[in-house]
């Protein structure tokens, strides 16, 4: 059962044939916890989208299950306040694990593959407003946008993700295993702010060899324009 709380109180289907109008991949982004029981199938999910250049997923734990019995050693408050960003933009009440956001837009429950596969078969069907290009120079990562036409106020993303690591679960409703997580968001900085119309370009030093990905995307959790990523 997917688990949910209110905002008022606080098997992977490869994609043979889907069209790829544009080169930006579509970002999934996993709100999962390590103390919820329905989240493993939608985390194994997730890791079977590993070694896809179409695809971008991102796992962001989220915190607010941890008073159940099991602090998630992944979670960080920042991740919940996105989740309930999202909820609030599509004029929901509530938010749930395990959900999966597609490209910014659209939500779906993470562990039902047929229904995530439609939607990001959806997506990459859709061309890209924005030709994304990034690039490790040293120890600085550089960013260049450009918009064919005038997109609307956007902002630059930078994340890092680590790729895979095990957890031992002592408590919780997922007590006893030790469960293998992917793409593991451990830092998420916001670049900057673009108008939208014509170029940016931006620069931030980097360190660690985690793999790098940066999204365009629309301010107020709005669609994700383009998505790029360094491995």
């Amino acid at each position: 059962m997917r688990r949910l709380i209110s905002l008022i109180t606080g098997t992977w289907i490869a994609l043979a044939g889907a069209a790829q109008a544009d080169p930006s991949p579509v970002v999934v982004e996993l709100f999962t916890s390590q103390g919820c029981s329905s989240c493993p199938s939608a985390d194994r999910l997730l890791a079977e989208m590993a070694g896809r250049d179409d695809i971008i997923p991102l796992a962001l734990h989220i915190d607010y299950w941890d008073y159940i019995g099991w602090k998630d050693v992944f979670a960080r408050p920042e991740f919940t306040a996105r989740q309930k960003g999202y909820a609030k933009a599509a004029q929901r009440r509530s938010v749930y694990t395990p959900q999966m956001v597609i490209n910014g837009q659209h939500d779906v429950v993470g562990n039902r593959a047929m229904d995530v596969t439609d939607l990001i078969r959806k997506h990459a069907a859709r061309p890209s407003p924005v030709t994304l290009t990034i690039r490790r120079d040293g120890d600085t990562l550089r960013v260049e946008a450009v918009a064919e036409a005038r997109i609307g106020s956007a902002d630059i993303h930078v994340i890092r993700y680590l790729p895979l690591q095990k957890v031992a679960i002592k408590r919780g409703e997922n007590a006893g295993k030790t469960l293998t997580y992917s793409h593991i968001v451990s830092d998420w900085t916001v670049l900057g702010e673009w108008n939208g119309a014509g170029r940016y370009r931006g620069a931030m030093a980097l360190k660690g060899d985690e793999p790098v990905v940066v999204l365009v995307q629309e301010r107020r959790y709005g669609p994700i324009l383009a998505a790029a990523r360094l491995r």
